[in-house]
């Protein structure tokens, strides 16, 4: 860090420069040691690469004019205040528009989509969904450089060690051949191409669909729907069986259930479909992702497929939801409690630290709802004679206030 003397000497001016001018001269000289300290490390992990059997020629094309990028760590290190409710966010993924596209890009590909269903076993509409999801169709994949991307995460991100890890498995796909370091694009956090894969991904199930020698999630639609198929076939997707159903849960029904059971033992407890029958699962779970006031679905192990692709709930619905309405299906039938105010991630952390100092153990107070603060959270619903759904609301929160 630049001193008072040595920024007045930069400026021109006595050591009593004004503050303002102070902090730029300090930011400056924190960017450029900032940046020197990257080029040193770049130097290293060059011969690391070397090390690991990265040719010189991948490396040169890599990383001879990669650069620091202040934005990915800016996008790194930013949290959102707002939380999207999950109805929310189902309203933008599985909009009309979305919806219409989806078909149109089925309809354009569906030579292939179906070549890929046939070969894999998941559906056509799953994997244009995927799709639809993770790029809007390709409109939105990024164009940050995948190795900048990364050397910057890998140097100064919050999981360096994996961001490493990943700029080498980067560097070994160039070297392979299958896409050039300047054709390597994607998000700021490394995903690349239309259905962001992330590099270790890449290597583990990317396929070259149109047998041209290179799997090309970037330009090639065949090689997008072929990875994508097979990345969910290694994820355990079970040909025939659909992802869930959404049902009615009897007034009885125990929300603190987290266990998988089957269709039948879930049936007798008073589950059914909300049309037609359950279908015949041996292993599924009841998902409210509102609460009991919400939607609640029976999910299988297609559903728990999709999540290894990410694991949110509101993701693998969205997929699942966007999918049924591109085949023509309808979708999400209940109403959503569009009415219940939902929590900012601040207020997450203050009902974690609520119900830590309750006795309700949660452990960290990190604005995440996880699966410790939901059992948190529904012990002391029962406590206070509510429905142990695990669904945090601006009213639990200030009934856990009144608890002080």
């Amino acid at each position: 860090m630049l001193t008072a003397g040595m920024a007045s000497m930069l400026l021109g001016g006595s050591v009593h420069a004004s503050p303002h001018l102070m902090t730029e001269v300090d930011a400056r000289g924190a960017q450029e040691l900032r940046y020197a300290n990257f080029s040193q490390w770049l130097v290293e992990f060059r011969r690391h690469a070397a090390a690991q059997g990265i040719s010189e020629a991948t490396l040169a094309s890599a990383l001879n004019d990669v650069r620091y990028r202040d934005r990915v760590i800016e996008l790194d290190r930013y949290q959102p205040e707002f939380v999207r409710p999950i109805w929310e966010y189902l309203d933008s993924a599985t909009s009309d528009t979305r919806v219409n596209n989806g078909r149109e890009k089925l309809e354009a590909n569906r030579q292939t989509a179906l070549e890929m269903q046939q070969r894999f076993g998941v559906p056509a509409e799953i994997i244009v969904a995927i799709w639809g999801i993770e790029s809007n169709y390709g409109s939105n994949f990024g164009d940050f450089s995948t190795i900048e991307a990364l050397a910057t995460l890998a140097y100064d991100g919050r999981r360096r060690d994996f961001a490493r890890g990943e700029l080498l498995a980067a560097l070994r796909i160039i070297d392979q051949g299958d896409i050039s370091a300047e054709r390597m694009k994607g998000s700021w956090a490394g995903a690349m191409g239309h259905t962001q894969f992330i590099p270790s991904s890449f290597e583990a199930y990317a396929i070259d669909g149109d047998n041209d020698g290179n799997r090309d999630i970037w330009g090639s639609i065949p090689d997008v729907m072929a990875s994508t198929a097979n990345y969910l076939a290694k994820a355990g997707w079970q040909t025939g069986e659909p992802w869930g159903v959404e049902v009615v849960l009897p007034a009885s029904f125990d929300y603190a259930q987290t266990e998988r059971r089957s269709s039948a033992e879930w049936a007798s407890q008073g589950v059914r479909a909300l049309q037609g029958e359950l279908p015949e699962f041996d292993s599924a779970a009841v998902v409210v992702p509102a609460g009991a006031k919400g939607p609640a679905f029976l999910v299988g192990p297609n559903f728990r497929a999709i999540l290894r692709y990410n694991n949110a709930t509101s993701y693998a619905l969205a997929v699942a939801t966007l999918a049924d309405k591109i085949a023509g299906r309808e979708g999400i039938q209940q109403a959503w409690p569009r009415d219940e105010a939902t929590l900012t991630r601040d207020e997450v952390k203050e009902l974690q630290q609520h119900l830590n100092e309750a006795g309700y153990s949660v452990g960290g107070a990190d604005g995440v709802m996880g699966p410790n603060s939901r059992a948190g959270l529904r012990a002391f619903q029962r406590d206070q004679g509510l429905t142990p759904d695990a669904f945090a609301t601006q009213s639990l929160l200030e009934r856990l206030r009144q608890t002080r």
